[in-house]
């Protein structure tokens, strides 16, 4: 187990919510299995597209940690986001949300296990009607 699980799982989730791939090989191990109530990734390949997805949809990106603890080779947060949808937001494989301008807010939970000094599986946990309700309030 590495000493910096903490570190690696808040960078994890960084990027997760800011939609930044650049750090999935240094983070993530090849074989990482992903998995949150609007996307699921086996492999590196896989978690950087869908990192990719979506990564223009929301601005001004503001993460924080409620929780974060360390037993054994898994690491659990709780946390919470706020951003703006300044962009379209892809919603499973036939929902495109086109931008709303609005602030949403949303937390969860994930839970990361390590290998290797890296993550080999990360699971969010958070309500995604929560999101749609934010976005979807006129329609």
């Amino acid at each position: 187990m590495t000493t910096d699980a903490p570190a690696l799982l808040l960078r994890a989730l960084e990027a997760a919510f800011s939609g930044d791939h650049t750090i999935i090989e240094e983070v993530f191990t090849e074989d990482v299995v992903a998995w949150s109530p609007n996307m699921s990734a086996v492999g590196r390949a896989e978690l950087e597209a869908e990192f990719a997805e979506n990564d223009d949809a929301l601005s001004n990106v503001e993460f924080s940690v409620d929780a974060l603890d360390v037993t054994g080779s898994k690491a659990f947060a709780e946390w919470r986001v706020t951003a703006d949808h300044t962009g379209p937001l892809l919603v499973g494989d036939d929902l495109l949300i086109e931008p709303t301008g609005r602030n949403i807010g949303l937390a969860g939970a994930t839970v990361a296990e390590f290998r290797d000094d890296r993550i080999s599986a990360m699971r969010n946990y958070f309500d995604d009607a929560a999101i749609l309700e934010q976005l979807l309030l006129d329609v």
